[in-house]
């Protein structure tokens, strides 16, 4: 079957097909150019090593081996739609999004590619490191400027070879100049050690490139259903329990509107707002929305209509529920 013919398949349809089977490839597409931009960047830094791209099931590069897997659905456009059907979201969707986090894969396949953790100095800079992956939950400090802040979710802070990806990422992120951006923070610190690192790189080749066989990571032999049943599992965060009492006293009129036609008809604006101010994904917001219209018309609650203040209110105590749940370590590893 031809891209032309999978492409103009309907959702339905095309969930059904294997991801492997679809034909994707690097070359030619929106993307190339970019990953292109990665290389020219770090050739002006004098880094001759160019980290080999391939397409996997989600951001990553794999432990040991310098290479950067980029999900499959930023391939094409029709996979791009897909994906935002499914996840409300498409993460690296934009160009900005797209190189903040190739620049920091690129600082992980540095790790592996010149064997960064073996050196002292990077051990007292980063902190001690293992083989062992980065944990599924950690418990950010938002306000300690130790560290960059480059992702989202304080991610720097949840392993040292994180916090190494993120630094080297803010320390090639072009005109950005990091030394006035974090004058006054002990991450300035890591961020000179970077610069120091990378200047003694310059012109240097890999003295440990691995390379990628394809067979060891065959990520994308299932069908685009099972994919994202499996993807939607894990991004669906078990909020705490909601308190009743609070619902009965946010949704408070003896009768007019049902509580939860109100919040079904401002899902989408709820959802925006909560997602703008907590940094969580779009998918479990909206999760928990759905969540809070069940209760809703299990406990028969009613809404004034005419009410200004009911958005603002309504908005913050789900931000506050969604803030409430981060804040107490509930990170979910997603780079």
């Amino acid at each position: 079957m031809e891209a032309a013919d999978w492409a103009s398949q309907s959702d339905q349809d095309l969930l059904e097909r294997r991801i492997s089977k679809i034909g994707l490839q690097l070359e030619g597409t929106t993307i190339e150019p970019l990953i292109r931009q990665l290389y020219d960047e770090l050739s002006a830094h004098g880094l001759v090593f160019h980290p080999p791209c391939h397409i996997g099931d989600e951001w990553f590069v794999p432990i040991g081996i310098p290479a950067i897997f980029v999900p499959f659905f930023l391939v094409h456009d029709r996979l791009r739609a897909l994906e935002r059907t499914m996840m409300l979201e498409v993460e690296g969707g934009t160009k900005e999004w797209f190189m903040q986090l190739m620049r920091h894969e690129a600082g992980h396949a540095y790790t592996y590619a010149y064997q960064l953790t073996r050196k002292k100095k990077w051990q007292q800079i980063f902190g001690p490191t293992s083989r062992e992956e980065t944990p599924d939950t950690y418990r950010p400090r938002p306000f300690s400027r130790s560290y960059v802040m480059h992702l989202e979710d304080w991610y720097a802070q949840s392993h040292p070879e994180e916090d190494f990806a993120e630094t080297f990422a803010v320390w090639l992120t072009p005109e950005l100049d990091w030394r006035k951006h974090y004058a006054g923070w002990n991450a300035l610190q890591k961020l000179e050690y970077v610069d120091e690192l990378m200047r003694s790189l310059a012109g240097k080749a890999p003295a440990h490139a691995l390379e990628y066989r394809a067979a060891d990571y065959d990520c994308l032999n299932l069908k685009l259903k099972t994919y994202y049943a499996r993807k939607r599992k894990l991004y669906e965060e078990t909020y705490p329990d909601f308190y009743d009492a609070d619902l009965r006293q946010l949704f408070a009129a003896p009768a007019g509107l049902k509580a939860s036609r109100y919040l079904r008809l401002r899902r989408r604006r709820l959802m925006n707002s909560v997602c703008q101010w907590t940094n969580e994904r779009k998918f479990s917001v909206n999760k928990l929305l759905a969540r809070l219209i069940d209760r809703c018309d299990q406990l028969g609650l009613h809404v004034h209509n005419d009410d200004p203040q009911q958005d603002f209110r309504v908005a913050s105590f789900i931000t506050t529920l969604v803030m409430n749940y981060l804040f107490t370590g509930k990170f979910k590893r997603t780079k």
